[in-house]
């Protein structure tokens, strides 16, 4: 009772001891709901082929060694946190003490953050190569169709080496780490240079030395700003992101193209029509009108026609029933090199 609600009868009311210790018993199984997407996400990664994982493990009960965490668990947390829109290894690691979807999925174990954001980064190749699988498995079961896939891009701001936690406390690496950014600052300076035309283009051209391979871009709201041009493929059956890539480019317009090549390597397959905005579709839109997003150019390879901007059309093969995969491949193909030459 405070101070303030005292009153000259004495109730009986039960004390709070925060100061005490008590030990609790707790079923872990019983932490998260038989339907919650933490379990589902367990499943899954248990499905994929994580061999390659394991074998990189050096202790074995063979020879002894300190035993490692379980790959399945690491590539869980990291799916599960991701999606919840957490990306920091140090937010998982806090997570993990008392959030019960990460308690459930560790076992109530204390995972390092170094540990996770080690794994994240060591494990680049074997986690895209895992991405891979997980799109197959989608697939196979019929959750990716390729029916129709959208397509956008987004500018996503630089990280500054200088505002990690890492930099600020490692003074002594700082130095060394601001001289290779120079240099690397230097080097694509050098690159910079090269792409522009005439001397005053040259002498014009800058990099950050805080992110030397960020360009400047535009942003949404009209102003320039370093950035970096990330490109997202997404089946329309179900929402599944089916190719990611991020780009120095500042415009979309010769991103189509990549953007088929990344998804018939990761499916084997051709997507039937890709549907993008109007800034898709011209390379130079210097002298058209600005592309609206309600614009859209629509690339079918079963279409008679292909819709531009402003309702113009485009004149494309049709394609026969029977037509091959890969004819298919070709006349979506040039379809998009034909739009990449037209102008809104």
């Amino acid at each position: 009772m405070s101070q303030e609600n005292a009153t000259s009868k004495q109730p009986l009311i039960r004390p709070i001891n925060r100061q005490q210790m008590s030990w609790r018993a707790v079923d872990v199984e019983r932490l998260i709901g038989e339907d919650h997407r933490a379990r589902a996400i367990w499943t899954l990664v248990g499905r994929l082929d994580l061999q390659q994982f394991y074998d990189d493990i050096e202790s074995s009960a063979e020879q002894g060694g300190r035993p490692a965490f379980d790959p399945q668990l690491l590539i869980s947390l990291w799916v599960y946190a991701y999606s919840e829109g957490i990306g920091s290894a140090r937010e998982v690691a806090r997570r993990c003490a008392f959030d019960p979807a990460f308690q459930w999925l560790t076992g109530l174990e204390e995972v390092n953050y170094h540990t996770l954001a080690s794994f994240r980064v060591e494990k680049q190749q074997e986690l895209d190569e895992l991405f891979t699988q997980l799109l197959g498995v989608l697939s196979a079961e019929g959750l990716i169709t390729l029916e129709q896939v959208m397509q956008d891009g987004t500018k996503i701001d630089p990280q500054d080496e200088e505002s990690r936690p890492k930099a600020q406390q490692a003074r002594a690496r700082a130095r060394q780490e601001q001289q290779k950014r120079l240099e690397n600052a230097l080097q694509e300076l050098e690159k910079l240079q090269e792409g522009k035309k005439g001397e005053k283009a040259k002498s014009q051209a800058r990099v950050s030395t805080g992110d030397p391979e960020a360009r400047v871009m535009k942003q949404s709201d009209g102003g320039l700003a370093l950035s970096y041009n990330a490109q997202i493929s997404t089946d329309a059956a179900h929402g599944l992101i089916v190719g990611v890539a991020v780009t120095q480019a500042a415009e979309d317009s010769a991103q189509l193209l990549p953007a088929v090549d990344r998804i018939e390597q990761r499916l084997k397959k051709t997507p039937q029509q890709m549907v993008a905005d109007g800034g898709y579709t011209t390379r130079d839109r210097s002298d058209g009108p600005e592309p609206t997003s309600a614009q859209c150019v629509r690339l079918s390879t079963g279409d008679e026609s292909v819709c531009l901007p402003g309702g113009q059309a485009a004149a494309a093969p049709r394609a026969s029933q029977q037509q091959e995969a890969g004819d298919r491949h070709l006349s979506l193909r040039s379809k998009i090199q034909r739009l990449s030459t037209l102008h809104p």
